[in-house]
C-alpha cells in the first residue's frame, strides 16, 4: 500500500503548475492511450482465435463438435483477464468484428480517434449486417463517426440504426426478430443487501409492466412513508411473491391497509390461466452457527448472490430448513465410490461457492462437482479418490475444457487451492471463497489423521497442568522484572535528589518506603518461582 499511495501522489504532483486547459487536454490524451491500449488488447485476441481456429482443423471430431475455436480463446482469454465467461465471449465477439469486419473502424481505436464505448455500440449494431454490404457501412461509418465525438450514447445509436438501414434494411428487421428471442429476465447481486433485477421484453409488455406497477404503488393513503419509487419496488416484489400490498401508514383506520388476499399478476383471468402464487422459494444461506443463532455477526452468503450481513441471515433463517455442513468424516471405502455423499458435496459447494475456474461466477448450485485427477471406475483404489481434495464445482462450459483434451491442467492442493495451467503455459491459482468467509470449512480430515490428531490432544491434555503453570511462571516473571527496574528506578531518583542524605534521612512515605531498600538484581535465579497461583474465579463478586 505505501507503494501504491506514494505513486498515486506522484501522479498528482505532476499537474502542478499546469493550465486547467493543459489538465483537461491530459485527461483527454489518457482516454486516447485507453483507446490504443484496448485496441491493441482486441488485435492480440483476434490472432489468438486467428491461431485456435486453424488448430481447430487438426483436433478430433469428437471435440470440434462439443468445444469450438471461438469456445477455446474465450475461456483463455476469460482465465488471463479474470473476466466472466459472457463478458470474455463478447470481447472475443468483438476482436473478430475488428478484424474481419470493420478493420478501418478498429484503425481508429488504435489512434485514439474513437473510444473504446463507442467501437462497442457500433459494432453491436452492425453484427447482423451481410458480408456484402459492410465495405459500403465501414465507408459511411468512417466518414462520419468523427463528427459523432459529442454525440450522447442514445443519439449515437440512432445515428448507426440510421446507416444500417440505409444499406440492409433486412438487418433491422432481423435485429428485431433476434432481440425478441433474447428476452429474459436476471438478478444480480447488488450492494448493502440489495439485488438488481433487469429484464429485457415487448415494448407492450413493458409499458403494461410500468402501467400496472405504478397503479399498485399509488393504491395507498397520503401518509404513506415511501417515496413511489419504493412503492413501485415493493409493488414488484408482491406481483413475483404473491404477496399482500398495501400502505405502511400505521394507522389503524387506514382504508389501505396491507390486503388480506395476495396481489394478483392478471386480475381479469380465469382461475385455470392464473399463475400459482406463494409458492415456497429455495434460497441457500451459508452462515455460521454463532450468526444464526444471534452469539455472533460475522457475515453470511446467499448463494447466487453474495455476502449478506448478520441481521439479513437470522431473518432467512427464522423458518428456514437449516443443515449443519461441516468438514466432512469420511472413512476409506466412502472414497471409493465415484458419486460423492449429500454431506460432501454440501461441503464442496458451501466451501466453493462458485466455479472454479478463473474468473467465473456461476454460482455452486449450477455447477457440476467433478473430480481433479479423473475416477477410476475399474480400479478405484488407484487413484481419483472422491474426497475434498479432489473435488471442485465447475460449471458446464469450464467442465467440458476441463473433461476434453483442450489443453488445460488442474492440480488441486489439499487446501482445497486449484493451479491452473493453460495451453499457453500460463498458471492461475484459485481459492475456495468459502474457505476465508468461514474457516471452519477447512481441510476435511480421513480417519488416519483423526486417530493422529486425537492422540496429539491426548498428549496435550496429559501436559495441560504443567503447560498451564509455565504460562503462569513467564508471566510472574516477566511482571517481577518489569515491577523491580521500576523500583531500582525510584531509588536512583531518591539517591540523585537526596544524595549524601539519603542513608541518613530514609525516606518515611508509606507508599514509597521500598526506596529504602538496596537495589534488586533485574535478573532473576533459575530456580526462581512465582507466588502460588491465586485459583478464585476472577468473576466472582467480592464477599460484601
Amino acid at each position: 500500500m505505501p507503494e501504491v499511495s506514494s505513486g498515486w501522489c506522484k501522479i498528482e504532483h505532476v499537474f502542478e503548475g499546469w493550465s486547467d486547459l493543459r489538465v483537461l487536454s491530459g485527461v483527454q490524451g489518457s482516454y486516447r492511450q485507453i483507446a490504443a491500449a484496448m485496441a491493441a488488447s482486441l488485435a492480440g485476441i483476434a490472432e489468438l482465435l486467428d491461431r485456435r481456429t486453424a488448430e481447430e482443423l487438426d483436433a478430433a471430431l469428437h471435440v470440434r463438435s462439443v468445444i469450438t475455436a471461438f469456445d477455446r480463446t474465450a475461456v483463455e482469454v476469460g482465465a488471463a483477464l479474470a473476466l466472466p465467461s459472457p463478458k470474455a465471449r463478447e470481447l472475443v465477439r468483438q476482436a473478430d468484428a475488428l478484424h474481419t469486419r470493420l478493420p478501418g473502424l478498429g484503425a481508429l481505436l488504435a489512434a485514439g480517434e474513437v473510444d473504446y464505448d463507442t467501437v462497442a455500440m457500433v459494432l453491436d449494431r452492425t453484427d447482423l449486417v451481410h458480408e456484402d454490404v459492410m465495405p459500403q457501412l465501414e465507408a459511411a461509418l468512417l466518414e462520419r463517426v468523427r463528427g459523432w465525438a459529442c454525440f450522447s450514447r442514445k443519439q449515437l445509436r440512432d445515428a448507426v440504426d440510421a446507416l444500417v438501414k440505409e444499406v440492409d434494411a433486412d438487418a433491422v428487421k432481423q435485429r428485431r426478430t433476434r432481440a425478441y428471442d433474447q428476452r429474459r429476465v436476471s438478478v444480480a447481486a447488488g450492494a448493502d443487501g440489495m439485488a438488481v433485477v433487469r429484464g429485457t421484453m415487448s415494448a407492450e409488455a413493458g409499458a403494461a409492466l410500468d402501467t400496472r406497477l405504478t397503479a399498485i404503488a399509488k393504491k395507498v393513503c397520503a401518509c404513506d412513508p415511501r417515496s413511489l419509487v419504493q412503492r413501485r419496488a415493493d409493488a414488484f416484489k408482491a406481483l413475483t411473491l404473491g404477496e399482500p400490498f398495501g400502505c405502511m401508514c400505521g394507522r389503524n383506520d387506514c382504508p389501505d391497509a396491507v390486503a388480506a388476499t395476495p396481489v394478483a399478476a392478471t386480475p381479469a383471468a380465469p382461475p385455470q390461466q392464473s399463475l400459482p402464487m406463494g409458492r415456497q422459494v429455495v434460497l441457500n444461506v451459508i452462515a455460521s452457527a454463532e450468526t444464526v443463532t444471534g452469539l455472533g455477526n460475522a457475515a453470511g452468503y446467499l448463494l447466487g448472490y453474495g455476502v449478506i450481513d448478520a441481521e439479513l441471515v437470522r431473518e432467512l433463517a427464522r423458518d428456514a430448513t437449516r443443515r449443519l455442513v461441516e468438514a466432512p468424516r469420511f472413512e476409506e471405502r466412502q472414497a471409493l465410490t465415484y458419486r460423492p455423499s449429500d454431506a460432501l458435496a454440501r461441503f464442496i459447494r458451501a466451501r466453493d461457492l462458485t466455479c472454479r475456474f478463473p474468473g467465473c461466477t456461476v454460482p455452486a448450485t449450477r455447477c457440476d462437482i467433478d473430480h481433479t485427477t479423473p475416477f477410476d471406475h475399474e480400479d478405484p483404489a488407484a487413484g481419483g479418490w472422491t474426497v475434498p481434495w479432489n473435488l471442485a464445482c465447475y460449471c458446464r462450459e469450464h467442465h467440458r475444457h476441463k473433461t476434453f483434451d483442450t489443453g488445460w491442467r488442474d492440480q488441486q492442493l489439499v487446501d482445497g487451492t486449484i493451479i491452473w495451467t493453460a495451453p499457453t503455459g500460463h498458471e492461475y491459482r484459485t481459492v475456495p471463497a468459502g474457505v476465508g468467509l468461514f474457516p471452519g470449512l477447512g481441510r476435511a480430515r480421513n480417519s488416519a489423521e483423526r486417530r493422529r490428531v486425537a492422540a496429539a490432544r491426548q498428549r496435550l491434555h496429559r501436559h495441560r497442568d504443567a503447560s498451564t503453570y509455565n504460562r503462569y511462571r513467564n508471566q510472574q516473571a516477566r511482571d517481577e522484572v518489569r515491577n523491580r527496574r521500576w523500583r531500582n528506578g525510584f531509588r536512583g531518583r531518591y539517591l540523585l535528589f537526596k544524595g549524601e542524605f539519603a542513608h541518613n534521612a530514609p525516606s518515611r512515605s508509606p507508599f514509597g518506603r521500598f526506596v529504602n531498600d538496596p537495589f534488586e538484581p533485574e535478573s532473576l535465579p533459575p530456580d526462581w518461582h512465582p507466588p502460588p497461583q491465586d485459583r478464585a474465579d476472577p468473576d466472582e463478586p467480592p464477599p460484601f
